[in-house]
């Protein structure tokens, strides 16, 4: 694989690895000062410009009294069955 192809594909599995890290984090509620707190603000910034398109077409699905937001599951499956397969290639 060459370098560029071998660095895409390591960016892209840690940009997974932060969405996961995300949607895991956003289960637990935080104070606003908490570490915890910064790492979501972080993590937010750099994924959601990634899903904002995404929601626009699907928005979340409401659930009761609560919302689930697909976009994370469909970034993710696009970037597992499309982008990475095509980057292992080059």
């Amino acid at each position: 694989m060459h370098t560029i192809a071998n660095l895409l594909f390591k960016l892209v599995e840690l940009f997974i690895l932060a969405m996961i890290v995300r949607a895991v984090l956003s289960w637990f509620p935080s104070d606003p000062n908490s570490s915890f707190h910064r790492i979501a603000q972080v993590l937010d910034r750099i994924i959601d410009p990634i899903l904002r398109p995404i929601r626009r077409l699907i928005p979340p699905i409401r659930l009761g009294g609560s919302y689930l937001d697909i976009s994370f599951i469909v970034v993710i499956l696009v970037a597992q069955l499309i982008i990475l397969p095509i980057l292992s290639r080059l």
